[in-house]
């Protein structure tokens, strides 16, 4: 069953893929087919705006219009390029702190000088004028030590809010790794490492966790009826019922297409499956609207498999099981949530 479906979802997004590539006439070259195979999945929303508004201005999508789409979107490199400018910025930032401070204690030290110097002088000298020459030069040397201080504290607070911003801009582009910009979940890459990271602490501390996996029923039809921006108005539409009804330390994640990925820490199976009714219902109450038109199109419902942590797991074991129950949900009829315990009692039957 999980097989069937994966291979009529990727085959539609494939064929899809393909018939834009011969629409706007561009060489079938491996990046142009993941770039308009991604455009069909919905994956990534600013890439789909892009690709869609340069179509509205110029009717198709040129070769070289598509290059710098799937360089913006889609290479690899884009992260790291920017990491890595951000990287020379602070840097250079730190160099130019060190520079400074250096002049600074070269100051502090030369003031430290003249201040021992002129104490030396200080104790010979019982000339009136001489000593008011002493006392001038002090003042003058003082003046000059405080303006450096000063200058300094201005230059240590720039950097400070310099170093702030650029924190700030390495902070944001962390975040725009592992979030997926369409329903603002966390996306794929996220998912791996907080399920690697539970089942460490489920191995190390002996707290269980639950995993949800959650499906659009029929989502490849209603796409293909009504169009992308309106598929991704039902994503975002299921990602804001998992939001609702999630904790602040769970992990919700966009795992793929229409599939979410809910990593329930510290949950058994008993409130797991209350959270997945949960969201379940609130998927199902929410009636669509076509933004476009302001046509009613009716409810969309979600099929979710929940499995919890058994010693011994590793990822590919618990997704197995969630994945299977998942199925499960999907063959008893969609709209509904299933639990590996459910498999077990569908085995027991068949026996």
């Amino acid at each position: 069953m999980a097989d069937k479906d994966d291979f009529e979802r990727t085959i539609g997004y494939g064929e899809f893929a393909l018939s834009y590539i011969k629409r706007n006439q561009l060489p079938a070259y491996p990046r142009s087919y993941e770039l308009w195979y991604t455009y069909s999945a919905g994956y990534n929303h600013q890439l789909n705006r892009a690709v869609n508004d340069t179509i509205k201005k110029n009717g198709r999508l040129s070769r070289k219009e598509m290059q710098g789409i799937y360089a913006k979107f889609l290479s690899s490199s884009r992260l790291d390029d920017r990491l890595e400018e951000l990287g020379k910025k602070v840097s250079a930032e730190v160099e130019d702190l060190v520079d400074t401070l250096q002049l600074s204690a070269d100051a502090t030290s030369d003031y430290g000088n003249i201040l021992e110097k002129a104490g030396e002088k200080m104790k010979n000298v019982t000339d009136p004028e001489k000593l008011q020459l002493f006392v001038a030069h002090l003042v003058k040397s003082t003046q000059a030590a405080v303006q450096s201080s000063r200058q300094l504290e201005s230059q240590l607070l720039e950097s400070k809010n310099q170093i702030q911003t650029l924190q700030s801009s390495i902070e944001t582009i962390r975040h725009e790794s592992l979030t997926d910009e369409l329903t603002t979940l966390s996306n794929r890459k996220h998912f791996d490492s907080a399920l690697d990271l539970a089942i460490n602490r489920a191995e190390s501390e002996g707290t269980g966790f639950a995993l949800l996996m959650t499906d659009i029923d029929h989502f490849k039809k209603f796409n293909d009826t009504h169009g992308h921006q309106t598929g991704d108005q039902v994503l975002r539409l299921v990602a804001l019922s998992v939001k609702q009804n999630v904790r602040s330390n769970d992990a919700a994640c966009r795992y793929g297409g229409e599939e979410f990925g809910i990593i329930l820490p510290t949950c058994p199976k008993g409130n797991a499956m209350q959270i997945a009714e949960k969201i379940r219902e609130a998927v199902k109450s929410k009636e669509l609207v076509k933004r476009s038109t302001g046509q009613t199109l009716g409810r969309i419902t979600i099929s979710i498999g929940v499995a919890t942590y058994k010693p011994g797991d590793d990822a590919q074991s618990i997704l197995a099981r969630s994945d299977q129950a998942l199925y499960q949900a999907k063959h008893d009829g969609r709209d509904r949530v299933c639990s590996e315990d459910d498999l077990r009692d569908s085995a027991d039957k068949v026996a």
